[in-house]
């Protein structure tokens, strides 16, 4: 019962990983910064509605996903903080030049574990729930609910003002069902970190990039 939770776990935090990295759907054309909130609700049925219409992104297409991820989801993830969060107190350590392969390596991965994940989309819609946080907050969490078929799934965000900047505000963490994305990988970069350093996880990670690559799946 535990491996099966955890492998829906899994699945939910990749389809939501995914939607999230591609929630740069639409342009930003907005004069004044929106409210976090309602970023989200639109961020959420752009990329439901994007996924939807390109068969290419339905398929898995890793190629075609990490094209959108490339150019239209960075803009709206911190993604340097998601990756400095998981990897903890070595990425102070880290030279310019490992902190970079570190993001590229992490992305690379997501996105390739993530793919497959995409096919799962059909009749999901999104439900923005009452924010808790206070108004001049700088950091907040905007918690959701996915409604399909099966039951409602929780998906947190927690994301950062950034005044000025596309839409304001910049996701750096996921919450499915109760596990935040970075805490599921902490762990597993640790391993790597107290084995053998920095060079160590950025080896392992490529490692299962490239592995991953010659099954043609997400592994």
């Amino acid at each position: 019962m535990i491996a099966s939770y955890r492998r829906t776990v899994v699945k939910t935090l990749a389809l939501a990983a995914t939607a999230a990295c591609m929630a740069g759907a639409a342009p930003w054309a907005f004069a004044a910064d929106e409210a976090p909130d309602a970023m989200i609700q639109r961020l959420s049925d752009d990329v439901l509605a994007t996924i939807r219409n390109d068969k290419t992104l339905q398929s898995g297409d890793v190629n075609r996903v990490m094209a959108v991820v490339d150019s239209k989801v960075m803009p709206n993830v911190n993604f340097t903080r998601m990756t400095a969060s998981a990897t903890g107190p070595m990425w102070r350590k880290a030279t310019p030049d490992q902190r970079q392969r570190l993001q590229t390596e992490f992305k690379s991965l997501l996105v390739r574990t993530y793919a497959g994940a995409l096919k799962q989309v059909s009749d999901q819609t999104v439900e923005v729930k009452p924010m808790r946080s206070a108004p001049g907050d700088k950091e907040v969490v905007v918690r959701t609910l996915v409604k399909g078929k099966g039951d409602p799934v929780q998906l947190d965000y927690r994301m950062e003002q950034t005044p000025g900047q596309g839409s304001g505000w910049k996701i750096y963490d996921l919450n499915v069902l109760g596990v935040w994305l970075v805490d599921n990988y902490r762990p597993q970069f640790a391993q790597q970190l107290n084995a053998g350093g920095v060079d160590a996880l950025i080896k392992s990670l490529s490692e299962r990039n490239q592995a991953n690559a010659a099954k043609g799946n997400g592994g």
